[in-house]
Formats: structure tokens, sequence, C-alpha cells
């Protein structure tokens, strides 16, 4: 699973999930992507059975790009403990996705193919999607 190598700080807070996103929203590397349309915590176990659905269906051929990476701690406190004696240890690690975030890339496919399996990836994923096609600015002639 996805998981920084070292941290600063092992226990973040919560934080917020509002507005779109302003960096990550292009595509930067394939030719076809998968993009948020809404926002969520997505888990380590998420974002690697959506790469997994992917190169599965693509039979490992092309060429798949993950554009969000697990950075945010997630703590919780054991089942049946009392109140109090601090924070919970980490459990698991999310991305914080919100609207307009390029999650998923990929080139070296057909589109039909490219849709097809990012439309399996994204019943993965706890955020709703659509897929986009990267438009070419040059060879348009006028």
């Amino acid at each position: 699973m996805l998981m920084p190598k070292r941290v600063k700080r092992r226990k973040q807070h919560r934080g917020r999930m509002t507005g779109k996103v302003t960096k990550g929203n292009v595509i930067a590397y394939g030719e076809y992507a998968l993009v948020a349309e809404s926002s969520a915590w997505v888990t380590s176990n998420q974002i690697e059975a959506a790469r997994i659905a992917m190169t599965r269906f693509v039979k490992r051929g092309g060429q798949v790009w993950i554009d969000i990476f697990p950075h945010k701690p997630i703590t919780s406190k054991p089942a049946e403990t009392r109140m109090g004696s601090g924070k919970g240890s980490v459990e698991y690690w999310v991305a914080v996705v919100k609207p307009g975030r390029v999650m998923f890339e990929m080139t070296g496919v057909s589109e039909a193919d490219a849709r097809e399996a990012m439309r399996l990836a994204s019943y993965k994923l706890p955020v709703k999607t659509k897929f986009i096609k990267k438009e070419n600015k040059e060879g348009v002639e006028g």
C-alpha cells in the first residue's frame, strides 16, 4: 500500500474538504484521465484496488500514472476504550481528493479500452468521477 516513507509529525487534524482544486487539475502525463467530481478521502487500499482494476483490464498494456498520494494519517482508538487518554494510533493513510482533481492517467491504449478501464477503476473509489481526454492544442490550423 502507498504511504509516506517518513513524516515529521505522525498525527494530524482532520481538516476540511471545501472548494475545488487549483493544482493537479490538468492532464500532465497521459492522454486520458479520471477526474474527481466530488470530495472524499481516498484510502491507500482504494487507490491500489483501482490501479489493479485498470492494469488488469488493459492486460498490462499501455501506461498508468497515479496522480494522488495518501499523505494524511487517519487515527482511531481501539474498540471498547474509555474516553480520554490522548489521540489514537495511526490506522491508515488517505489522499484528500476535491472536485477537479486528476486521479489517474493512462496512455498507450485505445480510447474505448481506456474508458472501460477507468470505469472499472471508478467503481473502487468513493468519489463521483468523469473520464476526460487531453485536447491537442497543436496541429489545429485555422
